[in-house]
C-alpha cells in the first residue's frame, strides 16, 4: 500500500514539475537565456565572470517565465480551444489561475531584482519586455497582425539585455544584436502562424501579415524580412563588431534562411512553411555562436 502511495506522490510531483515547465515555456525560455548570455559575454570583455553570467541567466529566465505565465493566464479560455495549447496546465484545470499569477509575481520580483544587481537600465529593459509581451502583445493578437511586430520587440531584447548588463550602456553593438533577433522573428513566426492558421482562426487570432491568411502575400513578406538580414549582417562588419570572417558566416546563414523563404514563396505549401520554420531554428544559434566565437578567438 505504502509503495503505491509513494508512486502516486512521485507521479503528482512529476506532473507539477511538468506543468510549471509548460507555464514558463521552458524550452523556448532556454533560447532566451542563451541569447542573453551571448550578449553578456560579447559585451563583458575581460570583465566576464561566471557568477554574473549565472545571475543574468537566472534573472532573464524568471522574467521571461513570468511573461509567459501571465500570457497563459490571459489566454486561458482561448488555449482551451486550440489543439496546440489545450494541454497546458490552466485550460486543463491542473493549475489554478491564482497559482499561476502568484508564480508570475514571484518570478517578476526576483527576476527584476537580479537584473537590477547589474545596473538600473538592465532592470528597466527587462521590465519593459515583460510588460510589452504580457499586456500589449497578448491582447492585440485578437485585433491585428501588428501583434507580431509588437511581440518581436520583447523577443529581440534578450541579447541587448545581456550587453547592457555587461556594459551599462546601449551601444551600436547592442542595437545590432537586437536587430538580428528582431528581423529573424518575422519569417520564423509567420511560418508557425501558417502551420497553425486553422487553430488560430478558432480563437480569432490575426497573426499572418496578409488579410487573406495563407496566401502569396504572406509568403512574400517572409522572404522580404529574411532578405533584410543581409544588410544587417554586413553592418556588423562595418561597425567593427566582428571580423569579416564572422560576417561571412552569418551572411551565409542568412542566405540559407533566405533560400527556404524563397522556396516557401514559390510553393506556399505547408511543407514549405515547415522547412522555413526549421531553417529558422538553425539560423539564430549559428549566428549567435559565430559572434561568440569571433569574440573569443
Amino acid at each position: 500500500m505504502s509503495v503505491n502511495v509513494a508512486k502516486q506522490d512521485k507521479s503528482v510531483i512529476a506532473q507539477k514539475i511538468e506543468d510549471y515547465k509548460l507555464l514558463v515555456k521552458f524550452r523556448l525560455n532556454l533560447l532566451v537565456v542563451f541569447t542573453a548570455g551571448i550578449g553578456y559575454v560579447i559585451g563583458s570583455g575581460q570583465h566576464f565572470t561566471w557568477l554574473n553570467l549565472v545571475v543574468l541567466s537566472l534573472g532573464g529566465f524568471l522574467i521571461t517565465g513570468a511573461a509567459n505565465a501571465l500570457n497563459q493566464v490571459l489566454e486561458k479560455d482561448s488555449d482551451k480551444l486550440m489543439s496546440r495549447t489545450s494541454n497546458r496546465p490552466l485550460p486543463t484545470g491542473r493549475m489554478t489561475t491564482s497559482t499561476a499569477v502568484l508564480a508570475a509575481g514571484f518570478m517578476s520580483l526576483v527576476g527584476i531584482t537580479l537584473l537590477a544587481s547589474f545596473n538600473p537600465l538592465t532592470a528597466l529593459i527587462g521590465t519593459v519586455s515583460l510588460i510589452i509581451y504580457a499586456f500589449v502583445y497578448t491582447p492585440v493578437k485578437k485585433i491585428s497582425s501588428i501583434a507580431v511586430l509588437i511581440g518581436a520587440i520583447p523577443g529581440a531584447l534578450p541579447p541587448m539585455i545581456g550587453w547592457v548588463a555587461a556594459t551599462g550602456t546601449l551601444g551600436a553593438e547592442a542595437i545590432m544584436l537586437f536587430a538580428i533577433q528582431f528581423i529573424w522573428q518575422f519569417p520564423h513566426f509567420w511560418a508557425i502562424a501558417w502551420l497553425q492558421h486553422d487553430d488560430y482562426k478558432k480563437v480569432g487570432y490575426h497573426l499572418l501579415p496578409s488579410k487573406g491568411g495563407r496566401d502569396k502575400s504572406s509568403a512574400l513578406q517572409c522572404l522580404i524580412y529574411a532578405i533584410f538580414l543581409i544588410p544587417i549582417s554586413l553592418t556588423v562588419g562595418f561597425i567593427g563588431m566582428a571580423s569579416w570572417i564572422v560576417v561571412g558566416v552569418i551572411t551565409a546563414a542568412a542566405l540559407y534562411y533566405i533560400f527556404y523563404a524563397w522556396k516557401f514563396y514559390q510553393n506556399c505549401t505547408m511543407e514549405g512553411a515547415k522547412k522555413l520554420m526549421f531553417s529558422s531554428f538553425f539560423y539564430l544559434p549559428i549566428v549567435m555562436i559565430a559572434l561568440l566565437l569571433g569574440f573569443i578567438l
